[in-house]
């Protein structure tokens, strides 16, 4: 006879947006059920003991920002909010060869923070700034409407109808939709880089911060503690095959080894991919799941470097942007784990939108990364090289390509009783690890809202602020100027 599990609620992925999920419900009565297929909890952003060393690492480095509100919620409820690393005031430092260019927030009101920043930069000339005015003015004024009507355009054309500079577009553009996005600019929607740049220059002050050793122990094994505690259960190392129920609702999932779980509610916390090949066939037609196959998973490869000998006192710096390149961000994690810093350095790389990675060994990647890592800091060349790891992910985010934006679905998906949850649903938020918190939280709104119980879980973000604030305020409806012709003179997109 089939073995069948019962609970209230059952979440499909242990990553941050499941266990936030399940974390949420926790003193709510309700029964929940975490399922996950991997041997460890975490998702994209599990963490492990490297067998060598015995250090902690993970899939690849993370970065968090203090504007986090749902995921710091998170880690404040497991109680490892003291354990991220914080470089107060400093952004980011960029490296060009031996050069640096220190990005910090200066005490001017948004959107003006990082304006001596970008003219300390010797290549960029202020008539290159200047030419991104219209930009920050056209994107502090979008609705969400216009975002997605920006989202039907690649935002390289958008920049260069805009007027900016082709040396601009190089020097910042560029290396933002790459390093945030994820994607080269003329691939990525205009609407997501605009959604992300609105956030970037309509805050005075925010603060880059890293995790204390493994990104994943800082919210696994405590969610999975605090569920348990609650009397929620975790299955680790079941895959689900497809859920159970009928063209019209979800009444719970089927195991590959032949288990059934029962369920009032369904939490699907899963990647685009991954939820389609569970999906029931029913569901396939209706919009939603039609649309999953237009989220492309964007790969990338992060390579971890013991070396014999400390190589900087820096945490955290990337490189210009050069479409050539290997690798685009660079920290040394012996100068951000509490109690390293007598290490020798320890460095990990992202290797971003990595098809040109594709046909390179481990080890050409390892040269290639330690060539490029000798560029800035030209003892790499000469240290020894102890040990190395090479962490090839499928999935980071899915590649925000023109036309995702606008088809990022709503947590409810059509079949009742099923919810949606994940990084890449509609937060109103770039996709990251502060939107799938949100996402959680707001599955676990759903599911006490349909039984009459409605919370308020997830955290709202702070409105623009400063100058940036009283112009969304005051000239969202004024021209702006040197707009191309598919924008009306208000700043909105022409229907």
């Amino acid at each position: 006879m089939t073995d069948t599990i019962r609970t209230d609620v059952a979440i499909v992925g242990g990553g941050l947006a499941g266990l936030t999920a399940a974390v949420a419900l926790r003193d709510s009565g309700l029964s929940t059920l975490v399922v996950e297929e991997d041997s460890i909890l975490g998702g994209r952003a599990r963490s492990w003991i490297d067998e060598k060393t015995g250090d902690p690492v993970h899939i690849g480095p993370h970065i968090f920002l203090s504007e986090y509100p749902n995921m710091r919620k998170l880690l404040g409820l497991l109680g490892t909010e003291d354990r991220l690393v914080w470089q107060r005031g400093r952004f980011i430092f960029m490296v060009d060869g031996r050069s640096e260019i220190e990005f910090r927030m200066a005490r001017l009101p948004a959107p003006f923070q990082f304006i001596p920043s970008l003219l300390a930069d010797p290549a960029i000339r202020h008539r290159d700034l200047a030419s991104n005015v219209p930009v920050s003015l056209f994107a502090l004024r979008l609705t969400e409407h216009d975002i997605e009507r920006l989202d039907n355009v690649n935002a390289s054309a958008v920049l260069r109808s805009l007027g900016v500079t082709e040396r601009f577009i190089q020097r910042f553009w560029a290396f933002t939709s790459m390093a945030i996005m994820n994607v080269p600019l003329e691939l990525c929607s205009a609407g997501a880089l605009f959604r992300f740049y609105r956030r970037l220059i309509g805050h005075t002050r925010y603060d880059v911060g890293f995790p204390d050793g493994g990104l994943g122990d800082l919210f696994a094994p405590q969610a999975k503690a605090l569920i348990e505690r609650s009397g929620g259960r975790i299955m680790l190392g079941a895959r689900v095959v497809t859920f159970t129920g009928d063209a019209t609702r979800a009444t719970g999932l089927e195991l590959a080894d032949g288990r059934r779980v029962e369920a009032r509610f369904c939490i699907a916390a899963l990647p685009p991919s991954a939820l389609r090949r569970i999906a029931r066939p029913e569901w396939l037609p209706g919009p939603v799941f039609r649309d999953l196959v237009r989220f492309q998973p964007c790969p990338y490869v992060s390579t971890y470097l013991w070396f014999d000998r400390k190589l900087t006192r820096r945490q955290f710096w990337a490189r210009v942007h050069d479409p050539n390149d290997l690798n685009c961000d660079f920290y040394d994690l012996s100068n951000i784990n509490r109690g390293w810093e007598s290490r020798p350095s320890l460095i990990t790389t992202n290797c971003i939108f990595c098809e040109r990675a594709a046909g390179m060994s481990d080890e050409q990647i390892v040269q290639g990364t330690v060539r490029e890592l000798s560029e800035y800091l030209p003892e790499a060349a000469r240290a020894k090289l102890v040990h190395w790891v090479v962490n090839r992910i499928p999935m980071a985010i899915h590649c925000p390509f023109p036309g995702t934006e606008q088809r990022r679905p709503t947590l409810r998906p059509g079949p009742k009783n099923l919810l949606l949850a994940g990084d890449w649903i509609r937060t109103r938020l770039p996709s990251s690890m502060e939107s799938a918190c949100m996402a959680g939280w707001q599955a676990a709104e759903a599911v006490l809202a349909d039984l009459g119980r409605p919370a308020s879980l997830a955290v709202p973000h702070k409105d623009i602020d400063g100058v940036a604030g009283l112009l969304y305020r005051t000239t969202r409806w004024a021209p702006v100027p040197h707009l191309p012709g598919w924008v009306r003179a208000t700043g909105r997109i022409a229907a």
